[in-house]
């Protein structure tokens, strides 16, 4: 296989990773007001994309793939709303831990990482086509 097709392989990877990654952190900002329904249940908890590298045989080089979809296990917040459903004794809310400025820094960084590797596709697929002309 040349390495114009290696890298276009490698590149496709990165982009269905970085892919997940968006629909992950679309998911996390659509829930971000998502509380519990019921007295001690939680409320939605952000969601975590984490990536390794897998070696492919084929290709003879390493690609990027989706390791685990986890949660962040950082704290919630608390509001005070007694009359609510989900309220505890003391009559706070927990509230998602899922912050609406680090899920867009999060969006802005897998948008940018996916057309990075867009650009790498665009690239060497020009170059293979070019490659062909020239062979003509």
């Amino acid at each position: 296989m040349s390495d114009l097709n290696k890298a276009m392989h490698i590149a496709a990877s990165g982009m269905l990773a970085q892919n997940v990654r968006v629909r992950v952190i679309s998911q996390n900002i659509a829930n971000v007001d998502s509380l519990a329904t019921g007295p001690n249940q939680l409320p939605y908890q952000r969601q975590t994309v984490s990536f390794r590298n897998v070696f492919d045989r084929e290709l003879g080089t390493s690609k990027v793939a989706v390791q685990d979809i986890g949660v962040d296990n950082s704290s919630f917040s608390r509001r005070f709303e007694p009359g609510h459903p989900a309220a505890d004794e003391t009559g706070y809310v927990l509230l998602p831990n899922v912050k609406t400025m680090i899920e867009m820094v999060d969006l802005r960084a897998a948008q940018r990482s996916y057309q990075a590797n867009l650009r790498v596709v665009d690239v060497a697929r020009t170059m293979v086509s070019r490659t062909l002309e020239l062979l003509k």
